[in-house]
Formats: C-alpha cells, sequence, structure tokens
C-alpha cells in the first residue's frame, strides 16, 4: 500500500507573536479499499451532510450552533450522535463557502455533496496496527494500517480520520517549541522559480521551469480533447488533473524541504509576501490572451506557501507574512525606486547599483521581516511613536515621518517672541 504526508491545517494553542509550546499538525494518507458495509456508512454520512445544508439554506443559519439546533432532530436516530455532529460541522462550511461565492456571483449554484465522505473526530481507535471505526452501538469496522502509517502515528496524538471509498487520511499532532530567530529569509515566489535570500546576504535560487513545462504540456492535452459529453469531459480532465499533480507536487516539495530545513539548521525565521487577489488580476477581460491568462494562473504560489507553513511549524521556525507591495521595485541597499533594465534586472538611479530583481525582492522580503517582527524596531511597531527608526534596506534612508511645517499662526506667534 501506498502512502505519504500531507497537511491540512496549522493550529496554534499560543498567541503567534510569543514563544512557546504550540500544536502542530500533519495528515498522513493511505490508499484503501473500502468494503460495501463501509461505503453504505459513507452514503449515509453524505445524505446527513446534505440534509443539514438544505436545512441551514431554508432557515438561513450559517453558524455550528444555530444549525445544530435546527437539523439535529432531523438526521437518523440510528446513527451515532458524534457522527451527526460531525456531519452538522461539514455542512456549516459548506453554506459559509456558499455564502462567500455567492457574494462574488449570484449565480453560484447550491451546495450539494456528491463523494462519499466520512469526517470524524470521535470514536475511532488504533489498536493492533488496525484503525476501529464504530458504525452502530457495539458494531466496528476495520481498517488495515500500512507500515508506513504506524511508524509515522508512533508516539504522537491522533486527531481526527477522513475516509473516503479509496483512501484513508489521518490528522495528527504534536507539541513543537518556537525557535527564537537570529535572523530571517525572505522567500520571493515567482512562476520558474524561487529566491531565497537571508539578513547573511546568502541567495539561493530554486528552478521550478520545469513544473511550468509539465502544467503546459497537460494544458496542450486537454485542449485536444473534442468529445461533446460534460460527464466523459470531466472525467477525463479529473484524470490528467490528478497525473498532472503527482508530477508537480514533488518539485514543490523538494523546494519547501530546502528551504525550513535551511532556516531550521540556521535558526531563521521566513518571512514570505501576503500575496492576495493574485487570480483577478489575470481574468477573461482584462485584455490579456488566453494563453498568457492560463499560464499565470497555473501558478501554484498558493500551494508552495502552504507546505513551506506547516513544515516550518512542525520544525519550530517562525512564519511571517510582510505586504507585498514594492518588493521588487524598491532597491534593498538604499530604499530608493529603481528602473527597469534587460534580463530581469534593475538599476537605482540613486546609489547606482544594478540588481537582479528577484534577489532583490527577496532581500526586501527578509529585511520586511525585521520590520514586522514582534522584535522589531519600537518606532516602527507603534503607531504614533514620537520616535522615527530608519530601518536600513527597508526605508531607505527616508525619515518614517515627513517633516511638519509651521502653520501660519504658528508663525504669528512667533513673531511678538522673537521681539520679546
Amino acid at each position: 500500500m501506498f502512502a505519504f504526508l500531507s497537511e491540512y491545517s496549522i493550529r496554534k494553542c499560543v498567541h503567534p507573536f510569543r514563544f512557546g509550546l504550540r500544536l502542530a499538525m500533519k495528515t498522513i494518507m493511505q490508499e484503501n479499499q473500502s468494503s460495501q458495509e463501509l461505503l453504505s456508512f459513507l452514503d449515509e454520512f453524505r445524505r446527513m451532510v446534505n440534509v443539514c445544508v438544505a436545512v441551514g439554506i431554508e432557515e438561513n443559519v450559517s453558524s455550528l450552533k444555530a444549525l445544530s439546533l435546527k437539523s439535529y432532530h432531523r438526521l437518523n436516530r440510528d446513527t451515532l450522535s458524534y457522527y451527526r455532529l460531525c456531519a452538522i460541522s461539514a455542512a456549516t462550511g459548506m453554506i459559509r463557502n456558499y455564502r462567500r461565492a455567492k457574494r462574488k456571483n449570484p449565480r453560484t449554484r447550491m451546495p450539494y455533496a456528491r463523494k462519499l465522505m466520512l469526517t470524524t473526530c470521535y470514536g475511532f481507535k488504533i489498536h493492533n496496527g488496525c484503525l476501529r471505526l464504530p458504525i452502530k452501538p457495539q458494531e466496528f469496522v476495520y481498517v488495515k494500517l500500512n507500515s508506513h502509517t504506524l511508524q509515522a502515528l508512533s508516539g504522537l496524538d491522533v486527531r481526527s480520520v477522513t475516509l473516503t471509498p479509496w483512501t484513508l487520511s489521518i490528522g495528527y499532532s504534536r507539541e513543537t517549541v518556537e525557535i527564537n530567530p537570529e535572523g530571517y529569509v525572505g522567500v520571493d515566489r515567482n512562476l520558474d522559480n524561487v529566491t531565497a535570500a537571508s539578513t547573511e546576504l546568502t541567495v539561493k535560487t530554486f528552478d521550478l521551469s520545469k513544473a511550468t513545462r509539465i502544467k503546459s504540456d497537460y494544458r496542450y492535452v486537454k485542449s485536444r480533447f473534442k468529445r461533446n459529453d460534460a460527464r466523459i469531459r470531466t472525467r477525463v480532465f479529473s484524470k490528467y488533473g490528478e497525473k498532472q499533480r503527482n508530477r508537480i507536487q514533488p518539485l514543490l516539495h523538494s523546494v519547501s524541504n530546502s528551504i525550513v530545513d535551511e532556516a531550521k539548521s540556521r535558526r531563521y525565521g521566513i518571512v514570505m509576501e501576503k500575496l492576495t487577489g493574485i487570480r483577478r488580476l489575470y481574468q477573461k477581460g482584462n485584455g490579456q490572451s488566453r494563453n498568457y491568462r492560463a499560464r499565470m494562473n497555473s501558478w501554484s504560489y498558493g500551494e508552495l506557501q502552504r507546505q513551506i507553513e506547516y513544515k516550518a511549524r512542525w520544525e519550530g521556525v517562525r512564519v511571517i507574512y510582510v505586504p507585498a507591495r514594492n518588493t521588487s521595485k524598491r532597491c534593498s541597499i538604499c530604499g530608493y525606486k529603481t528602473l527597469e533594465s534587460t534580463q530581469r534586472r534593475l538599476w537605482c538611479p540613486h546609489c547606482g547599483a544594478i540588481l537582479d530583481r528577484d534577489e532583490n525582492a527577496a532581500r526586501n522580503i527578509a529585511a520586511g521581516g525585521l520590520r514586522f517582527s514582534p522584535n522589531g524596531p519600537p518606532g516602527e511597531a507603534v503607531k504614533g511613536n514620537p520616535t522615527t527608526t530608519v530601518i536600513p534596506r527597508v526605508d531607505g534612508g527616508k525619515p518614517s515621518q515627513p517633516p511638519t511645517r509651521p502653520k501660519p499662526c504658528d508663525q504669528g506667534l512667533a513673531e511678538p517672541l522673537k521681539r520679546l
């Protein structure tokens, strides 16, 4: 059986700017072929989720407590109570996503759970190399765990179980101590490469052009599909999408592992840009070609960020996000705005430096980590602080607050004082 590691969420038990214990979570997944009895139970769980979704939309509720009060008595009483609560929780997430999508697009379709899936945090137990799941009072289903899964779960707390007809995912956690960073490494994510630059002026570039070529090849293969059948087209696209992910994920994992291992060994914190609204820049109607929009929308910046974040939390490495504005345009030496040159290079008219665009952005991001970290300069951390602290490579010699000119009334008061 085949298993691999992934991650769904990282939960912190302390304030993100305080050093101490944090609860980091991972998920391990293995292949599993469900029995007919288990498939029937998955179908019943899906039916309960759809009932809760219909009740929530009909009653116009989206909170977990309100949906529980409205829908709990409508679910199958023969099902164990914690499965009913898990179905209500899953329906709550679907309703909230539906409302968020409907605000952007009023023609959004009503949510409906089509895939067989069971997610639970209660009742299961791992015993003698098997996962025991209760389906009825005193009735259990056993799922065999492979050696890789048992080795990954040894000595850790198992938190949740997600079961589908073909896979089994088990979430587990451990408490980690955050390392007090002695420096920061900035990560600049681009379509074809990732650049990491530290505050000690070391730079490392990771090539991701192979991932871009793989995505382009699969786009071409899917574009040649001419069958006018939506169901078959969806099935074929899903198959090629899975093949593409299986080839892209190892490349992204290799980059994220290198960045996190380097940060852990040197006791660095990781700084990344807060990238939001990227997909809106490449929508239809923006005056861009179809091929260009497809190429830019295939950029896996979010997946790489997810991998770096959960791996860093697991190892106790701090992760900081800084605004993405002008990280590529601002000179990392003097802080002034640069001018575009050839071959992704920049020229600063103030200090005359010629910089690589990606390295310059990574250095600015790393310097931003010093500014936005909890141990950063006090003049920048507190708004309205009368002391102004200039940060090298961030403020570029410019004062944090512009000089104030005397008001006309102040000038009028100054004349009598001179006479005195």
